[in-house]
């Protein structure tokens, strides 16, 4: 059984930055693929960001390219989801996801990760 525990969500106002850290249990960290979706309100959940195993690889929905950065720390069983310059429509539970089964499927699709955490809260403010 993998727990995933999200931390670093908080109030922001727009134009600020948050890094959102997972922590991860057990020793099987390094062999998942790890994501980062969100669900606002009154939305369905969407798909933020993932990365590869290695950390070498990774990919972000059009929503957030060139304002977020994924990262891995292996040693640390961590995923990172720096946020910059925000905006409002951020403003959502932000949940990280660990695909054990990297090659297959689709990154986008929450139905290919495995486990869940329970997700920290976003808001920025206008």
């Amino acid at each position: 059984q993998v727990q995933l525990v999200e931390s670093g969500g908080g109030l922001v106002q727009a134009g600020g930055s948050l890094r959102l850290s997972c922590a991860a249990s057990g020793r099987s960290f390094s062999t998942y693929a790890m994501g980062w979706f969100r669900q606002a309100p009154g939305k369905e959940r969407e798909f933020v960001a993932r990365i590869s195993r290695s950390g070498v690889i990774t990919y972000y929905a059009d929503s957030v390219k060139g304002r977020s950065t994924i990262s891995r720390d292996n040693a640390k069983n961590t995923v990172y989801l720096q946020m910059n310059s925000l905006k409002p429509e951020d403003t959502a539970v932000y949940y990280c996801a660990a695909d054990r089964l990297p090659t297959t499927g689709t990154i986008s699709n929450e139905k290919e990760y495995d486990y869940w955490g329970q997700g920290t809260q976003v808001t920025v403010s206008s």
